[in-house]
This record gives C-alpha cells, structure tokens and sequence, in this order.
C-alpha cells in the first residue's frame, strides 16, 4: 500500500536507514569531480552527456572488481581518459584524473538539514540501524565523521544492497518483519530491493541522487507492505512515535 503519513506509528519499529544521501550529502561532490574532470580532459567531440555515458559503462564494468566509492570512481575517470584519448598507462594526465576522484575522501562533510535532530528524538523510541553500502573503509570513516554513529544500535555496511541483504539482515534481527521499515533515497538500493524482500519502506528523495541509483519506484509489492513518500528527513518524526515511553526503560 502507498500512503500518506497518519497518526505516528507504535514505539519499537525497527528502522533501518540509508546514509549517503540521505543522512548527510555524497552525490554533490562526485558530480563536482565529474564536471572538473571533463574541464580537465576538453575533448573537441564529445559532449559532457556523451562521456557520461561512457563513465557510467566503465563504472558498470568496474562494479564488480572495485565495488563504490571514492577510489572506485576515480578508477574509472582514468579508464574513461584513456577510452577517449587512447593515451598509455604511463601518461602524466593519468595521476590529475585520478585525484579528481580521491580528493572526494578528503571534501567537507555536511550533515543534511535536520537530521541530528530527528534521530536525537527517534532513538529513544525505535530501534535504529545504520545501513549503507560501498567501500568498507570509506564508508566507516564517513560514519566516524558524522558524529552520529553512536545513535545507531547497529551499523552495517555492505558492498551491495538488493533483496537477499535486506533478507539477511531481517533474519538477523529479533523483530515482527511487519516492523522493520528501510528509509532511503534510492528507489534501486533502497525502496525497491527492500519491498520485494517483505519490508516497508519510506522513500526520501535527494535532488542530486546518483542517476544510476533512479529507477520507478515499485508498485506491484505485497499488500500488506506500506510505502511512504517523504519531502525530507524530518518528516519522520511525523510516522514514528517520539512521545511514547522509553523502549529501553520499557524492555
């Protein structure tokens, strides 16, 4: 069922919640890096859309050797200068093309708007779990970064995000699956692998999400699931109890 929020949700919900995207930005400084790189490479033929494209088949290719991130992506412009230039290995341009990439690892980390707030007064009431995909190191040192990972009953982070992950991660837990609710921006790694693994979900557009993470948002999933819309991050202290007692003074 797709519905509007109505009266909050019961305490002790399980809420399983993407990061990138949806808890601070990501996407703004890849695109950043991708709009350098092709100020950088200045090709008299190619569009900016046209190395896109080719960006996203090497990206494609690169996924299952290099996963996502920072070094991934930063692989990838390489393999994209070369795809355009037909340049060697050992060309010097080699090494700025990377950095384009890397520096993403050392960029500003900005919180979205109302996040802390909102899992300040989420936490004491639902059980909250961090789940977000990529790099292994790169992503665990954006959740030290945040400042938030110690609001998190769990932290867990994947290489990839399709059905049998939210399965494992529902047969892990001691809940009512009817409970566990994945929150996110991205239809392909959030909404639409959560609802045909049998959990709710509330989707959380970004402006700038990533284009390979967009796709339609499912319609044909089970009945008894609820899918939610919502316009930010804040809004969900509208769908889950904040003011019923402590669950942990209640346990």
């Amino acid at each position: 069922m797709t519905a509007s929020p109505g009266d909050p949700l019961p305490a002790n919900q399980c809420l399983l919640i993407d990061a990138d995207d949806t808890l601070w930005e990501n996407n703004i400084y890849f695109e950043q890096s991708f709009a350098d790189f092709v100020t950088f490479l200045n090709h008299e033929h190619l569009t900016s859309a046209e190395i896109q494209t080719i960006l996203d088949e090497l990206q494609v290719a690169n996924r299952a050797a290099h996963g996502y991130g920072a070094r991934s992506f930063a692989k990838s412009l390489r393999d994209t200068f070369q795809h355009v230039t037909g340049e060697p290995d050992d060309h010097p341009d080699l090494d700025t093309v990377e950095r384009f990439g890397l520096r993403i690892l050392d960029q500003r980390f900005e919180i979205l708007e109302g996040v802390r707030e909102t899992i300040d007064m989420l936490r004491p009431h639902h059980q909250l779990m961090l789940v977000t995909k990529g790099h292994r190191e790169e992503q665990q040192v954006k959740v030290e970064r945040s400042g938030i990972e110690q609001c998190f009953d769990a932290v867990v982070i994947v290489e990839e995000k399709d059905e049998s992950t939210y399965r494992s991660i529902v047969e892990s837990l001691d809940v009512n699956p009817r409970q566990v609710w994945m929150i996110g921006n991205s239809p392909r790694s959030d909404i639409n692998p959560a609802l045909r693994a049998g959990i709710n979900a509330v989707y959380i557009p970004h402006p700038r999400t990533w284009h390979l993470e967009v796709e339609e948002v499912l319609s044909g999933f089970a009945p008894s699931l609820t899918l939610l819309r919502l316009a930010r991050f804040s809004e969900l202290t509208g769908v889950f109890a904040t003011d019923e007692p402590n669950r942990l003074a209640t346990s």
